[in-house]
């Protein structure tokens, strides 16, 4: 199996200064679903981990998070695409859990869940959280300059050697492209 994950907010739609909270706040990143549809058709399962720390300060509920994630996947159907899994973290940083990124505990869960060993895995992010747990779980870790991406290369040095793409969708076109199956 062939297995990428991906962050939401600010890969697959565009992030906001407060929590997506409703299906009607969710607006897709132009090309970002079409890419999540080009990886299936394909062969590769698509997967999200999320931090929603919305949930644990009172601003989103499980029951809008749940109807968010059916709005992108009906979206992702008219596209071909479709999500395997997603994984999501309801807590604050203040809750010191497992599972919030930069901790792997997102990435263990969907390794578990999907039966895959996550060092063939690419794990593509806009912020140095999603690639601090890539590299916690041993992932490849990529980087997109969309959401909160150009501020993390800025202010962070260090991330020479990881990935970066304009968007979702250079970095699919860069991984799907022939030449990359050359090698």
């Amino acid at each position: 199996m062939k297995l990428i994950v991906l962050d939401r907010d600010g890969v697959i739609n565009e992030n906001m200064d407060e929590p997506v909270s409703s299906p009607d706040d969710w607006h897709p990143i132009d090309g970002s679903l079409d890419a999540i549809g080009r990886l299936c058709q394909a062969g590769y399962q698509v997967a999200i981990a999320t931090n929603q720390s919305g949930i644990a300060r009172g601003k989103l509920t499980i029951e809008n998070l749940h109807a968010i994630h059916r709005k992108m996947k009906e979206q992702l159907v008219q596209v071909g695409g479709r999500i395997e899994a997603v994984v999501f973290c309801p807590h604050s940083d203040a809750d010191d859990c497992h599972c919030r990124k930069p901790a792997p505990g997102m990435l263990y869960n969907l390794s578990e869940r999907l039966d895959i060993d996550l060092t063939s895995v690419f794990v593509v992010g806009d912020s140095l959280r999603d690639i601090q747990a890539a590299m916690a779980a041993a992932a490849k870790p990529v980087l997109v300059k969309t959401g909160q991406g150009e501020k993390t290369l800025e202010s962070n040095k260090g991330l020479e050697h990881i990935p970066a793409y304009e968007n979702l969708a250079q970095f699919v076109d860069e991984l799907l492209s022939p030449k990359q199956h050359d090698n």
